[in-house]
Order: C-alpha cells, then sequence, then structure tokens
C-alpha cells in the first residue's frame, strides 16, 4: 500500500515527497527510537572528525585544503543522498564525517578571531536543539499548517539572500545585511538563527511521522541526515551572530 505523507518540514531534505511512493510495512520500518540513534551516531562521527582540522596549527595550508574536500565533498554527499535515499545508509556517515572536516577549520578560525566562541556557539546550538524537543514532545509548539508554510517561506527567503550575496561576491560586492556587525546586520542573524531553529520543530513532526506511516528502515538515516542539516545550518548561524556582537565589543 503506497501511503503519501502530507508537507511536515521546511528544511529542503525532508519535503512533502520524502516518504512517499514507498511500498509501507509494518516489517524492518522507520522508528524514532532508531532515527535519534543514527542522528547521535553522525553527530558523533561529525565531531570526532571536526577535531582534525580544529587541532591543526592556526595558518596550516592543509586546514583550508581539508575545509573544501569537506565542504564540496558534504556538498555531493548530501545530493546523493536526497535523490538516492535508499544509500543513506552510507551517504549520511561519510557525509557527517565531511562535514565535520570542514566545520573544525571553520570553527578554528573563528575561535582564533574570538577566543572562546566556539564552546558557545556549541552549547547554544545543543540547548536550543534540546529546548525546542521538550517544547514538541510537551505539545508546546504545535507545527500547524500555516507555521509549517511561514517557516518554509522564511527559509527560502533567506536561501534567496544568501544566493543573491554568494552571486555579488563573484563581483567583490559584499550585503551588508548579511556580514555587518550593525544594528540591521545582528537583527538579521538573530532573525535567520530564529528561522534554523524553528526548522528544527518542523524535522521532529516530520520524522514521527514517517515513523507513524511505517516508512523503510533506512529511511532512519535519511531523518537523521536532515536533522544534521539544520543542526549545521544553526550551528554555523549562531556561530556568525557570536562573532557580529563579539567584533562590536573589540
Amino acid at each position: 500500500m503506497n501511503n503519501h505523507l502530507s508537507l511536515r518540514s521546511g528544511n529542503p531534505t525532508l519535503n512533502a515527497k520524502t516518504f512517499s511512493g514507498f511500498d509501507l510495512t509494518t516489517e524492518q520500518s522507520m522508528t524514532i527510537s532508531g532515527t535519534v540513534y543514527k542522528t547521535a551516531l553522525s553527530l558523533l562521527l561529525l565531531m570526532t572528525a571536526s577535531l582534525f582540522t580544529w587541532n591543526l596549527p592556526a595558518g596550516d595550508p592543509r586546514s583550508s585544503g581539508l575545509m573544501m574536500i569537506g565542504m564540496l565533498g558534504g556538498f555531493i554527499l548530501a545530493l546523493v543522498t536526497i535523490f538516492k535515499q535508499h544509500l543513506a545508509k552510507y551517504t549520511v556517515p561519510a557525509y557527517s564525517i565531511l562535514q565535520g572536516l570542514a566545520l573544525g577549520g571553520i570553527s578554528k578560525f573563528f575561535e582564533t578571531m574570538y577566543p572562546g566562541i566556539v564552546t558557545q556557539a556549541v552549547m547554544l546550538t545543543f540547548g536550543t536543539l534540546g529546548a525546542l524537543l521538550l517544547a514538541y514532545v510537551s505539545g508546546l509548539i504545535k507545527p500547524t499548517e500555516n507555521f509549517k508554510l511561514g517557516i518554509i517561506a522564511a527559509t527560502g527567503g533567506i536561501a534567496f539572500v544568501y544566493l543573491i550575496s554568494w552571486i555579488l561576491s563573484w563581483f567583490s560586492v559584499s550585503v551588508p545585511l548579511i556580514h555587518s556587525n550593525s544594528n540591521m546586520g545582528i537583527l538579521f542573524s538573530i532573525g535567520v538563527v530564529i528561522i534554523a531553529a524553528l526548522n528544527l520543530v518542523l524535522d521532529f513532526d516530520f520524522i514521527e511521522e514517517g515513523s507513524e506511516k511505517g516508512a523503510p528502515k533506512y529511511m532512519e538515516w535519511y531523518g537523521a541526515f536532515g536533522l544534521m542539516v539544520t543542526l549545521i545550518w544553526l550551528y554555523l548561524e549562531i556561530l556568525r551572530l557570536l562573532a557580529k556582537l563579539s567584533s562590536r565589543r573589540n
């Protein structure tokens, strides 16, 4: 029997078609506990890999090389995972390792500029994850259809702004709203952090429905992948926000 799940997430890796078109049975189906376990394993792989580039001396050319490999390789594996979901049990661990190499180098760069910033960003990221999970489980936050559509629209808007900024960077044009530590720049970063965090709520809801509908077992890895994408985005945006605030104090 084919079951088509409704739209549950603004995360581009978890959309309306993610669980559609499967032969859903009760045997070897996706579970919430299984997804949690695979998310934890993915995070462990990411953090372990990040320690390698983090521990390289500042300015070491290997760091920038590994960062590029991590970002490019992670992007390629993300695309493979999105279009070949049954391969997620292979691609997601590799994706986590590659993203760890990239995040370790990025984190070291920010830490060199603003000592202590990475610890704050990590704590805020996991604190936000825990708080929103608790709010979701307790029913304090309910992802209604209007709520979902609002977050999806806001996420799309942010992606568009970043795309325009990236294109303009080719012509040495900077978008102050994104990079500036002005009041408007900081408010923009706060807004992006909030939207990134709320995407976690939609991801929780989406994964829960996948479990309820009995999606295939390998979708646990895909659910973990979706959460990883959101968590990495949230961490980077918190890091950017803290850097803006720190630069104003220096």
